[in-house]
């Protein structure tokens, strides 16, 4: 299976180098604006989806690292997950079947992020989501801007603005050429999102 997903992974990467071409470009011209920097972890606790293709990449990549860190990650994995499934419960109860008041929720949870080590760095850095390379700059989700809130791009001013919408449509086509490959090509799983920590506790082969 790893055969057929090498030009998808290679594909993948070169979206991963889109994002951070674009954070460098925003940082040259608003680089007082930014405020990341090594051990921050403000976005390690943020709560996101990965497409199917960024969960294979992760779990691939995951599969490579030193026994012990595996083994540390896996252990945080279950914390977040119960975590996870503790806010689903609770916001499902405040908020029913209201998707967009649900999205809203969602987005001001605090979950940390299993591949965050306990030096506050990610075990997984070079091989991190796109939603994680693109943070603490503007992004454009659901037509609308979002900014780190500790960075100091300032509401109303207009910035350039990395299109997250129209990464996520590419992130789908993959995944949707990842379910083809593995026989499932009349699935629509490929809209399903996946949790950092379900990608990095299962097998690439188990995801599709």
């Amino acid at each position: 299976m790893m055969a057929q997903m090498k030009d998808l992974f290679e594909a993948y990467e070169i979206l991963a180098a889109r994002a951070d071409n674009s954070f460098r470009e925003v940082e040259k011209e608003y680089g007082d604006c930014i405020k990341c920097r090594v051990q921050c972890s403000d976005c390690c606790h943020s709560v996101f989806g990965l497409f199917a293709i960024e969960a294979a990449y992760l779990s691939h990549h995951f599969g490579r690292l030193d026994r012990k860190f595996r083994r540390e990650a896996l252990t945080r994995a279950g914390k977040t997950d119960l975590e996870l499934l503790d806010m689903e419960k609770r916001l499902r109860e405040a908020h029913g079947e209201d998707a967009e008041a649900m999205l809203r929720a969602i987005a001001r949870e605090r979950v940390r992020c299993p591949l965050l080590n306990e030096e506050d760095k990610c075990a997984l850095y070079e091989h991190r989501p796109i939603t994680c390379r693109v943070y603490g700059i503007p992004t454009v989700i659901s037509g609308k801007l979002h900014a780190c809130w500790q960075g100091g791009f300032e509401k109303g001013k207009p910035y350039p603005a990395f299109d997250l919408d129209g990464m996520y449509r590419e992130l789908y086509g993959l995944s949707k050429e990842l379910f083809a490959r593995a026989g499932q090509g009349d699935s629509d799983r490929a809209s399903l999102l996946l949790s950092v920590s379900k990608s990095i506790t299962t097998p690439v082969e188990e995801l599709l």
